[in-house]
């Protein structure tokens, strides 16, 4: 069944005109919710923690922020941007105890609701308005008079536009552009976790790892490993996202071409498969989410250590010198 999506003439801003939207978090999705909103013509009210860098960026980006009674009050739309992870604790002591009937809550990402760690009360709406991109890029293609395309979900509808209420949402940050595609929040969550655990963030990470430490071991110099296994990454990634792999196909030489489907399904397994169906049955029973939860619950102790092993590795050291040579693509070290 094809999907639904929703364009500009679906998604009016009619639903949150000359009403308050509140903001709760001003991270990366927090900051670009509010501005484009505020842009789009909608009133915005940003809760932040007073003395936080992003409470200092809020107030330079011209917003006066709060705290997250004042910003709730009489807010006909709360959005949640807060991490995952902390999302459940804010919820149970500073929104739930601000919540009134007809409001509606916002989400970014289905997790906490779809895994119950938050559970709303029956007399709001609770939505999701799911950008797939980043929060700086929601920002930038907003300003450049384009947009991120948006998934939305609505878990509760209480007031019967809850519907509504969200595509306003997604249109006033400018996902209406590029299409607001309808889905539910278990599907997002689900998805989302895979797509960053098997492919966007775990499984391209350990495979630039492996295929630099390959190079390397073989004896070849470790900044060709860098170019030839991390670098040039991007260069093959913008033409899939320019035209699908049939067009990064079309633009690679035929003995790229020849190696990447002859070669390929020798890295990408039976076992790797296995592996993928087995993180995804994780996932979808919620046992992932009980070990994020527990593990930072517990301090974050393996999280951490894992980051540290991997923030020193070869490949980071090597890339660093080299980016430091390249100043048009404006390195961003940490």
């Amino acid at each position: 069944m094809a999907a639904k999506i929703y364009y500009g003439q679906d998604a009016r801003l009619d639903a949150l005109r000359d009403k308050k939207v509140a903001v709760i978090g001003y991270g990366s999705q927090g900051h670009a919710h509010s501005l484009n909103l505020r842009d789009s013509g909608i009133t915005v009210a940003v809760a932040e923690l007073e003395g936080t860098d992003n409470f200092k960026l809020a107030q330079e980006h011209g917003f006066s922020p709060g705290d997250i009674k004042t910003a709730c009050a009489g807010a006909a739309l709360i959005i949640v941007t807060v991490p995952d992870e902390l999302q459940a604790k804010v919820y149970s002591e500073q929104i739930r105890p601000n919540l009134a009937a007809g409001q509606t809550l916002g989400f970014c990402h289905g997790f906490n609701i779809h895994f119950k760690y938050i559970v709303a009360p029956k007399d709001v709406n609770v939505v999701m308005i799911a950008p797939k991109g980043p929060g700086h890029l929601v920002r930038s293609e907003f300003e450049k008079g384009g947009g991120v395309a948006c998934l939305v979900a609505v878990q509760q509808d209480a007031t019967g536009d809850a519907k509504q209420i969200a595509l306003a949402w997604a249109n006033g940050m400018g996902g209406a552009r590029a299409g607001i595609i309808e889905t539910t929040f278990k599907e997002e969550t689900e998805t989302d976790l895979f797509g960053e655990q098997c492919v966007l963030c775990g499984g391209l990470t350990s495979l630039i790892k492996a295929g630099f430490e390959t190079l390397v071991e073989a004896g070849y110099q470790p900044e060709i490993a860098y170019f030839e296994c991390m670098h040039e990454v991007k260069l093959i990634v913008d033409l899939m996202y320019q035209g699908g792999l049939s067009y990064m196909r079309y633009s690679i030489s035929n003995t790229a071409e020849y190696g990447d489907l002859t070669r390929g399904p020798r890295i990408i397994t039976e076992q790797t498969r296995a592996e993928m169906k087995k993180i995804l049955s994780e996932i979808t029973s919620g046992a992932f989410a009980k070990e994020w939860v527990a593990e930072y619950a517990g301090g974050a102790k393996k999280f951490k250590e894992l980051y540290d092993k991997d923030y020193n590795c070869q490949v980071e050291q090597v890339g660093k010198k080299l980016r430091k040579m390249m100043k048009w693509i404006d390195s961003k070290e940490i």
